[in-house]
């Protein structure tokens, strides 16, 4: 399975210059954990970095800095962690290790952003992976329970 499968697709963004306030705003608004950051030039969309709710409080909140005193260029990461959309899940999770972040933006062929996978989405993934795996050895071990009683049968 890739990120590509996986990974939320509708990126929420928000401006360097938005204040914190607006950013918590956006994020419970639209029930997430990170932004992508947009540089101020309005003609462009071009990433600046990303911001996470962790962000907020570490940065900002727990530094006693409010809502309006800062504004997201002041807290985010710069450094944008980008995984292709073809990347499996165990190559994201090292990319992320790595890295040190715990969400990724997930690229096309073209270089072009299209989503964001967090380690959430991972650990799901490979959840449900296992799954399916437990799911396929307990029907195997049914099987061979029937075939052991249908023998039993044949011959008693």
């Amino acid at each position: 399975m890739n990120v590509g499968r996986i990974c939320s697709h509708g990126i929420v963004s928000v401006r360097r210059g938005a204040s914190l306030g607006e950013a918590a705003a956006l994020m419970k608004a639209h029930h997430v954990g990170a932004l992508l950051v947009l540089e101020e030039d309005p003609q462009a969309d071009r990433p600046a970095g990303i911001v996470t709710d962790r962000d907020l409080v570490l940065y900002a909140l727990a530094e006693g800095i409010g809502p309006t005193d800062a504004c997201v260029e002041d807290v985010m990461t710069p450094a944008l962690a980008t995984v292709p959309a073809s990347a499996g899940l165990f190559e994201a999770a090292e990319a992320m290790r790595t890295s040190g972040v715990r969400r990724l933006a997930v690229s096309d062929e073209r270089g072009d952003l299209v989503g964001i996978v967090s380690m959430d989405d991972i650990v799901d993934a490979i959840a449900a992976e296992l799954g399916s795996l437990a799911l396929a050895l307990r029907a195997e071990r049914a099987r061979e329970e029937r075939r052991g009683y249908e023998a039993a049968q044949m011959t008693g």
